[in-house]
């Protein structure tokens, strides 16, 4: 990235003064080598987002970002409805509600070491990954309108876990806000039998054990020592969040036409939040949100089903689950005065601080758990949301790694069989959908997720609480 117009404000945080058609600056949470190694493109991402009308304090990036479709990957930025502000299909991204959610074993590492092929392979077998990859399960047309009301709680009225796990999912496990009607026929065809299901990418469910605690108070809070096993699941909306993405694409650019919105990229096409055209939107990446939220919750409760079968002694407990991919309407801080905000976060997650009454009672003292996904051959983080964090951006950090090489360039230099044996030399078992996916997802396509963490934590985004080494991975 060109830095010229790039200023150190503090430890990790710089800021691009506004300048042409910017509204206002824009903030990249990076160490000085992570800013240095971004593409340009986002730079002028973040310029575009920093353009459009209604947009608040700043356009920002994680210091995961890199390239996307109009936002960057790892862009967040908040618009005031009263103020002209814009919702745009770029801001969310095309996996709605895309996110990880963590439950702890109650079991240590050895106990599960000679347990571990046998584990991973059940849960291979239960839960379908792949691209186009369906389920068991078969949803009517009706059913499905019930997934997108409810979310997490359809599941669980479904007997896919237990009401306690809904006080540990951000919102509950549903958005209100969500209309089925706004969501197309095709949308929820497709969806119908992919309800369980990972998908492709770089979504994955892997078993993993805690290496190592930064913060003993926290890790205490949320349960969780040095060397416990814990299960982790990162997927999304899967067929229907993609098709509400593209269909809004649509809707959207014909909106920015007829209310003479400036438009510098396809995919960052926009819509004011008050018009009709930014109301259905919202409603239906409700309806993703809480597809992804169903479908993590289903996964989740399969894996956990699993795991009791195959290990005996465990206790599983879900530590939390939240989204990275979303548009909500949050209250915050501006010039002194609370105002309501439609805070879009694209492969950023939420990440609220101590006192929030949006979490579980057991965490309002400490501030929200999110969990930061690695590489297959590495680590992946658990932090926890900072009142700093609500101050510098939105309550918002980091979602992962960050692809530091394109899925093409990756083809291009690794087999997906020499992946599998690579990972295996390093006591890493992979089960793959697809030697395709293997080959995509190599870990060293991936920028250095201990520095995107180091930074999130140096920033004052997030804190972190502890590091989580995989033992065993699934990818579609």
């Amino acid at each position: 990235m060109d830095t010229t117009r790039v200023k150190k404000m503090e430890e990790c945080i710089w800021r691009i003064e506004r300048y042409g058609d910017m509204r206002v600056p824009a903030l990249i949470f990076a160490d000085r080598s992570l800013l240095s190694d971004m593409d340009e493109k986002v730079f002028v991402q973040l310029r575009n987002v920093a353009s459009l009308p209604g947009i608040v304090k700043a356009a920002m990036a994680m210091p995961d970002a890199h390239w996307g479709y109009g936002f960057p990957i790892g862009g967040v930025a908040a618009f005031d409805p009263e103020k002209d502000g814009v919702i745009s299909v770029g801001g969310v991204g095309y996996d709605i509600s895309c996110g990880v959610r963590c439950h702890r074993l109650g079991v240590k590492r050895q106990k599960i070491l000679p347990r571990l092929e046998t584990l991973i392979g059940e849960l291979f077998r239960t839960v379908p990954a792949g691209v186009g990859s369906t389920g068991a399960i078969r949803l009517s047309e009706p059913e499905m309108d019930e997934v997108l009301r409810y979310g997490a709680q359809w599941a669980v009225e479904r007997g896919f876990g237990t009401p306690h796990d809904l006080e540990y999912i951000e919102e509950h496990g549903w958005v209100r806000e969500a209309d089925p009607s706004t969501v197309s026929k095709m949308a929820k065809e497709r969806q119908k039998k992919q309800m369980g299901t990972l998908g492709s990418g770089n979504h994955y469910l892997e078993i993993q054990y805690v290496e190592k605690v930064f913060d003993a108070d926290v890790a205490k809070t949320l349960s969780i020592e040095k060397g416990d096993v814990v299960i982790s699941i990162h997927c999304g909306s899967r067929a229907l969040g993609h098709q509400i993405g593209a269909d809004y694409l649509q809707v959207l650019g014909s909106a920015a036409r007829r209310y003479n919105l400036p438009i510098r990229e396809r995919e960052l096409v926009c819509a004011p939040i008050q018009s009709p055209e930014g109301h259905d939107y919202f409603k239906a990446v409700g309806c993703g949100i809480n597809c992804a939220l169903a479908n993590r919750q289903v996964i989740g409760h399969l894996a956990v089903q699993v795991a009791k079968k195959v290990v005996p002694g465990v206790n599983c407990e879900l530590i939390y689950d939240v989204s990275h991919n979303t548009c909500k309407v949050e209250k915050h801080l501006v010039d002194g005065k609370m105002r309501r905000l439609y805070v879009h976060r694209k492969g950023a997650t939420r990440a609220f601080g101590p006192g929030s009454k949006e979490l579980p009672e057991r965490y309002r003292k400490v501030g929200q758990p999110l969990f930061v996904g690695g590489t297959m051959g590495t680590y992946s983080f658990i932090l926890i949301g900072t009142a700093k964090g609500e101050e510098l951006a939105w309550s918002s950090a980091c979602h992962g790694a960050g692809r530091s090489m394109s899925r093409r360039a990756a083809l291009k230099r690794w087999k997906g069989k020499a992946v599998v044996n690579a990972l295996r030399s390093r006591g890493v078992i992979l089960k793959a959908a697809s030697m395709r996916g293997a080959a995509e997802e190599a870990p060293d396509a991936y920028k250095d997720v201990e520095r995107v963490v180091e930074a999130t934590h140096g920033s004052g985004l997030a804190k972190k609480v502890a590091r989580l080494r995989p033992l065993a991975v699934i990818k579609g």
